[in-house]
């Protein structure tokens, strides 16, 4: 479990790993490690991914221990 819902909003907005990595001026190679839990994403990389995706932070990166992240989400 990587506690975050990156892929499930990519997705959603019908974004691939390298549009979202540039749209967020993010490299594409962190994208990947955060969204697969391999590196926790830094306060600024979180506010970037939220504005593109257009979702709250605590959407996109709940709380540890949190009802999304229990249910595996």
């Amino acid at each position: 479990m990587n506690g975050n819902r990156l892929k499930e909003f990519r997705e959603g907005a019908k974004l691939t790993q390298t549009e979202l990595a540039r749209r967020a001026s993010i490299a594409g190679s962190n994208l990947n490690a955060i969204e697969n839990g391999r590196m926790a994403a830094w306060p600024k990389a979180k506010r970037k991914l939220a504005r593109v995706l257009k979702q709250p932070i605590e959407v996109l990166f709940p709380p540890e221990g949190s009802e999304s992240d229990a249910a595996g989400k």
